[in-house]
C-alpha cells in the first residue's frame, strides 16, 4: 500500500515537472541538472574569497566543455534561460560569469556583423568575455555615459578614453583572475565633431599572460555581499583600437573613411539596439532566481517533514510541517514559485518569437517579469531560510548564500524599481489596455471558481490602472516631476498587479492542460491559493467596486485556510515537481539530521 502511494505521488510529481519544464526538458534542462549536481560542482567548505572566484572560473570552463556549439547556445533564449535555472544553486559566481560571457559578451558579438571576426578564442574560452556598460556615475542612465571612442582618420581606427575618474566602468569582472579577458565596451562614438551616440567596441583587456594592455587601468573593488566575482573599476587612457573593434549593424555603420549610416535616426534607439542583450540578460536573471527559489523550497519542505518537534500533548512529537504556522507560508511560497516558473516559460517564448512590431511590448514584459520574479525570490528564500532555523544559515545547505546572491539579480541588467518605473510610464501612456470588466455579476460566482478568481486579478489590475491614470491627468502640479511623483505610487501598483495577473493566467492554463485529474487538482488548488491571497489583500477595493460581495469578503480567510489544508498532504509531491537532483539534496547537512558525519563535516 505504501509503495503504491509513493508510486502515485511520484507519477504526479513527474507530471508537475512536465508542466513546469515543458516537452524540451530532456534537451534543455536535464543536461544542466546532471552537470551541476556532479562532483566538480559540489560545495567546498573553507574556501577564501579569492579561492572561490578562481574555482568559479574553473567551473565556467567545465560549462563550456559541456556545450556543443557555444554560438548556437548563445543565440537560443530558451537554452540560455535553462542553464541559468540550474547554475545559481551550484555556484553563484560561476553563474554570474557565465551569464556575462555567453549572453552579454558573446551574444552581443553574434547580434552584430561578425562574419569578418574570428570568435574561436571565445567559443573555446581561451579568452573569457566580459561586458562594460555602466559607469560609476551612470547606472540606469547609461545612455548618458561619458566614455568616448573617437574615430582616428589618421590610422583608420579608434581611440577609447575615460574622460574623468567618475566615468570609470563600474563593477565588471575585468581582473586577470580566471585567465586573460576581452571586453565589449559601451562608449560614445565620436567622428570629427559629431557625437553619434553609444556603440559597442571589442577591446582586449589583457595579454596572453594576464597583464593589462597599455592604457587600461583595472582596480579591484571591495567585496560585495552577493556572488563572489572579481568586480573591478576599469578605465581607458587613450587606448588604440582597430577599425574592426566597432560592433556594427543596421542600427549604425561607419565606413573606413568615416561616413556614418543608420536605420535609426534616434541616438537613444541606436544605444538600446546596441545593448539589446541586456533584455535577454533580464530573462537570465529571473531564470537564475527561479532555480535557487525552487531549490530552497525543496530543502525547506523536506527538512520540515524530517525534523520533529513537540505536538499539542505531552510526549507527542510531530514533524515541523504538521504545524499550520510552518506549512502555510511554505505552501503559499510554493504556489508563487509555480506561477513564477510558468510565467517565465511564456515570456521566454514570447521573447523568442518577438518581431520588430512587438519588440517594445516584449521588452517591457521581460522587464516586468524580471522585477517580479527576483523580488518574489527574495521573499521566498527568506521564508525558507527562516523555516530551516539556524541550519538555514549554513552555506552548505544551499539557501543563505543563494539568498545573498539573489540581491545581485535584483540590481543586475537594470535595477528593479527603475525598470518598473519605466514600464509603468509606458503602460499609462498607451502601451497597455486593461481587460474590460466582466459582465457576469459577482454574486452567483463562488470563490472556489478559478476563473472568477482570475477575473478578480484582472479587476485589481484595472483598478490600479484607473487610479494611476486619474492621478496622471488630475490637477496642475508645479512641474513634470511633481506630476509624475503624484502618479508613480499607483503606477507601480499597476505593474505589480499586471505581473500577478499574468502569473495567475499561466498557472491556471497549466492546471487546465494537466493530463491527469490528480495533477489538475493540485495545480488548481495552487492557483486558488495564489489568487486568494492576492484578492484578500485588495478586498476593500474589490468590494467598493462591486466585484466582491460582503459575504465573499468575510469568506476569504476561511477559503485560504481550506485550500492550505487541502494542499498540505501534497507538499512533498509539489516540491518533487521542481525536479531538484537527489545527488544535490543528499549533500545538504540540513537533510541528514540522523547522520552526525554529514551534519558536522570533517575539516
Amino acid at each position: 500500500m505504501i509503495d503504491t502511494q509513493l508510486s502515485r505521488q511520484q507519477d504526479v510529481s513527474d507530471e508537475l515537472a512536465t508542466a513546469l519544464f515543458g516537452t524540451r526538458a530532456a534537451s534543455l534542462h536535464h543536461p544542466w541538472k546532471r552537470l551541476f549536481s556532479s562532483a566538480p560542482f559540489s560545495y567546498q567548505e573553507g574556501l577564501g574569497h579569492e579561492e572561490r572566484i578562481r574555482l568559479s572560473y574553473e567551473r565556467l570552463r567545465l560549462v563550456n566543455d559541456a556545450i556543443d556549439h557555444p554560438s548556437v547556445f548563445a543565440a537560443d533564449p530558451a537554452a540560455l534561460s535553462a542553464m541559468h535555472e540550474w547554475a545559481g544553486v551550484a555556484d553563484a559566481g560561476m553563474a554570474t560569469c557565465a551569464s556575462i560571457h555567453y549572453n552579454l559578451f558573446l551574444g552581443s558579438l553574434l547580434d552584430h556583423d561578425h562574419d569578418q571576426r574570428d570568435l574561436t578564442e571565445y567559443l573555446r574560452m581561451a579568452r573569457v568575455g566580459t561586458f562594460l556598460c555602466t559607469e560609476l556615475t551612470h547606472g540606469n542612465d547609461a545612455a548618458q555615459m561619458e566614455t568616448t571612442c573617437t574615430f582616428d582618420r589618421a590610422t583608420g581606427g579608434f581611440v577609447l578614453h575615460t574622460p574623468r575618474p567618475e566615468a570609470c566602468k563600474w563593477m565588471p569582472n575585468t581582473s586577470p583572475v580566471g585567465g586573460p579577458k576581452d571586453a565589449v565596451v559601451a562608449a560614445r562614438l565620436l567622428v570629427d565633431d559629431r557625437d553619434l551616440g553609444v556603440f559597442l567596441f571589442l577591446t582586449p583587456l589583457h595579454d596572453a599572460h594576464g597583464t593589462p594592455m597599455p592604457g587600461i587601468g583595472i582596480r579591484r573593488l571591495p567585496r560585495t555581499a552577493s556572488s563572489p566575482v572579481d568586480h573591478c573599476a576599469t578605465t581607458f587612457d587613450r587606448v588604440d583600437l582597430p577599425y574592426t573593434a566597432l560592433l556594427q549593424g543596421d542600427h549604425g555603420r561607419l565606413t573606413p573613411d568615416g561616413r556614418f549610416t543608420s536605420s535609426l535616426g534616434n541616438p537613444r534607439k541606436r544605444f538600446l539596439r546596441s545593448i539589446g542583450r541586456v533584455t535577454m540578460g533580464k530573462l537570465c536573471m529571473s531564470a537564475y532566481s527561479l532555480g535557487t527559489t525552487r531549490h530552497a523550497l525543496t530543502v525547506a519542505t523536506r527538512h520540515a517533514h524530517s525534523r520533529h518537534t513537540s505536538g499539542m500533548t505531552s510526549g507527542h512529537r510531530v514533524p515541523l510541517f504538521a504545524h499550520r504556522s510552518h506549512h502555510a507560508p511554505l505552501l503559499e511560497a510554493t504556489a508563487t514559485a509555480y506561477a513564477a516558473t510558468l510565467l517565465q516559460r511564456g515570456v521566454t517564448q514570447q521573447w523568442t518569437q518577438a518581431t520588430d512590431d512587438d519588440l517594445q511590448d516584449c521588452e517591457r514584459l521581460v522587464a516586468v517579469t524580471k522585477g517580479w520574479i527576483t523580488w518574489q525570490a527574495r521573499a521566498i528564500m527568506t521564508e525558507c531560510r527562516e523555516r530551516c532555523g539556524a541550519q538555514g544559515l549554513i552555506l552548505a545547505n544551499g539557501i543563505a548564500g543563494q539568498l545573498a546572491a539573489n540581491e545581485g539579480t535584483i540590481t543586475a541588467e537594470g535595477d528593479n524599481k527603475v525598470i518598473w518605473v519605466k514600464a509603468a510610464g509606458e503602460m499609462l501612456l498607451g502601451g497597455f489596455a486593461p481587460k474590460p470588466t466582466s459582465e457576469i455579476p459577482p454574486g452567483p460566482r463562488v470563490l472556489e471558481d478559478p476563473h472568477h478568481l482570475q477575473d478578480l486579478l484582472t479587476d485589481i489590475e484595472r483598478i490600479w490602472h484607473e487610479r494611476a491614470r486619474t492621478r496622471l491627468r488630475g490637477g496642475r502640479p508645479p512641474s513634470p516631476l511633481a506630476r509624475w511623483n503624484a502618479t508613480v505610487t499607483p503606477a507601480l501598483q499597476l505593474v505589480d498587479a499586471h505581473a500577478h495577473r499574468l502569473a495567475g493566467d499561466a498557472l491556471l492554463d497549466a492546471a487546465t492542460r494537466a493530463g491527469t485529474a490528480a495533477a489538475r487538482q493540485v495545480l488548481t488548488d495552487l492557483h486558488r491559493l495564489f489568487t486568494l491571497r492576492r484578492v484578500a489583500a485588495h478586498s476593500g477595493d474589490l468590494l467598493a467596486r462591486g466585484r466582491l460581495t460582503t459575504d465573499q469578503v468575510q469568506q476569504l480567510p476561511d477559503a485560504v485556510e481550506h485550500v492550505v489544508a487541502a494542499l498540505e498532504p501534497h507538499a512533498l509531491t509539489l516540491v518533487g515537481g521542481f525536479d531538484v537532483p537527489e545527488e544535490l539534496l543528499h549533500s545538504h547537512p540540513v537533510l541528514h539530521a540522523d547522520d552526525p558525519e554529514v551534519l558536522v563535516p570533517a575539516q
